[in-house]
């Protein structure tokens, strides 16, 4: 069995984690527990890029060495990995040896091979992108967009990596490929970059201007561009395991779709050799309360201070629940409130907490045998069957924000069944018909519980752990053996009480900081 290997991007260390960052760590964990739970055997590699000229500016500016910068900013990344309940299985940072030995081994292959080249480059450059411009990049009226920051002209001798020989194929591999990247008008955006010809890429900085790399292997005065570096890194992770490679799909932002990963990654990759993966996920990007995310202005939420208050099941529910993959969204202050309240408050929890209440009021804490299903149990039974089948496909699709809407409309219909069967009127009394249904009615509550909480356990799975333990339950993990309606929580003994999500008043805020 291969192995279903898949990565975030790896965060430049020029700040701390931001909501963004959470983000796609979250998505990209949430493939990989469902693939889990599906049986197969996931690798996770997430990590950080530390090499090129904003860090060795930033280190000096500090009056630090480079690396001790980048250890630094590393471990905030690392950090905020356990704090999201991110089950990564690898970190890789591109100041590792097991890194640069990969990066420079693929330099001189392609070297070799001749599709490296020396030339002289003159022309415009963005030190804050770290890219070689042309004139083509500039605004209308002749200025440079406000991303390139300050733009000079240079004049140098530097390698160049024989992009354009490639762009046929990629057309071709493309069209042929049409799920290759998600969502694909994704797609048809990076064909129509194509349709205007790629220029030769330049792959390297001389030392006298950019010292933070890694040395080209064929000629030790230059260190190689970032992307060349950066990219490789997935790669480089899992050269030395076998069955790893390729990758099912790399998880990035939209903003490095185009040219980097959609273009520059796959003929990087078909030059050497490698095979490609099997699709890329672009995501979208978030808004704060309407607004653009600036920390300058205040208008931003810093995901651990956010976690410490209401809790990373919170957190992650929220992001994938408002955000539909590959689309932007907005994180607003009231929106957050009311989903939190109105979802997983009063909804789910309410769902918990009547079934721990009403089976230790009515059954001794004991959840008893399910006796022969009414017409209600059958409704249940059936919305349970038509979500499971529908959650399984919005899965497939990335659709994970449809997929909690028809999971927590299950455990919405969980709760109208409650309300109909009235198990606090069947309780009082003291009829044989009335006691078998109150116990039909409990076991129902609980299997209700427990299936829905399967469902979830991807995205909430700290929240869906304490669930299982209040119920008494010890899952197998296994997807296909959970799903089944069936009486397996009968006689399993529920705590007393568990407050999971408690409410939220209106005026409280998320955090910022």
């Amino acid at each position: 069995m291969n192995t279903f290997y898949i990565t975030t991007a790896i965060d430049y260390v020029n700040g701390s984690p931001h909501l963004g960052h959470a983000y796609e760590k979250v998505l990209t964990d949430v493939i990989a527990r469902i693939r889990k739970m599906m049986g197969d055997e996931v690798y996770f590699l997430t990590g950080v890029d530390e090499h090129g000229q904003k860090v060795q500016q930033t280190a000096r500016a500090r009056g630090i060495d480079p690396q001790q910068f980048c250890d630094e900013i590393s471990a905030e990344f690392r950090a905020l990995l356990p704090k999201l309940s991110v089950e990564n299985n690898d970190f890789i940072r591109t100041t590792e040896e097991r890194h640069k030995v990969v990066v420079r081994r693929i330099l001189q292959q392609l070297f070799d091979k001749g599709e490296i080249y020396k030339a002289e480059y003159q022309g415009y450059y963005s030190t804050r992108q770290e890219q070689f411009l042309q004139n083509k990049d500039r605004n209308p009226d002749g200025s440079w967009p406000e991303l390139f920051g300050e733009v000079t002209e240079i004049t140098e001798s530097n390698y160049f990596f024989k992009l354009r020989s490639y762009q046929e194929w990629l057309v071709e591999f493309l069209t042929k490929n049409e799920d290759f990247i998600f969502p694909k008008f994704r797609q048809k955006q990076v064909l129509e970059f194509l349709k205007e010809p790629l220029n030769d890429l330049c792959i390297s900085r001389p030392k006298e201007r950019l010292e933070w790399g890694i040395s080209l292997p064929f000629d030790e005065d230059y260190v190689t561009y970032v992307w060349f570096d950066a990219l490789v890194n997935y790669y480089s992770a899992v050269a030395d395991k076998p069955g790893v490679w390729p990758a099912a799909y790399h998880v990035i932002g939209k903003d490095i779709l185009v040219p980097p990963h959609a273009v520059y990654w796959p003929i990087m990759l078909h030059a050497a050799g490698l095979a490609l993966p099997k699709g890329i996920i672009a995501h979208g990007w978030w808004s704060i309360n309407g607004d653009k995310m600036s920390k300058s202005t205040g208008n931003f939420v810093e995901p651990v201070a956010f976690v410490e208050k209401y809790g990373v099941d919170a957190l992650r529910y929220f992001m994938l629940r408002e955000m539909s993959v590959g689309q932007d969204s907005d994180f607003s202050d009231t929106q957050f409130l009311a989903r939190y309240n109105a979802e997983l408050a009063n909804n789910l929890g309410n769902l918990l907490n009547r079934t721990l209440n009403m089976t230790n009021r009515f059954a001794e804490g004991v959840i008893p045998i399910a006796g022969e299903a009414g017409e209600p149990e059958k409704e249940l039974q059936a919305h349970w069957g038509k979500t499971q089948v529908e959650v399984a496909g919005l899965w497939s699709d990335f659709q994970f924000h449809t997929a909690l809407e028809k999971t927590m409309g299950f455990v919405t219909a969980t709760n109208a069944y409650i309300e109909k069967r009235a198990p606090w009127k069947l309780g009082k009394s003291t009829d044989a018909a009335d006691r078998a249904l109150l116990a039909t009615s409990l076991a129902t509550m609980a299997e209700s519980l427990r299936l829905a909480a399967v469902l979830l356990q991807p995205f909430m799975p700290g929240a869906v752990a304490q669930i299982q333990t209040v119920l008494g339950y010890k899952p197998t993990g296994i997807l296909a053996e959970e799903l089944g309606w069936g009486g397996r929580l009968a006689g399993s003994k529920v705590a007393a009480s568990l407050v999971l999500f408690p409410r939220i008043q209106a005026e409280a805020t998320p955090v910022k900081s």
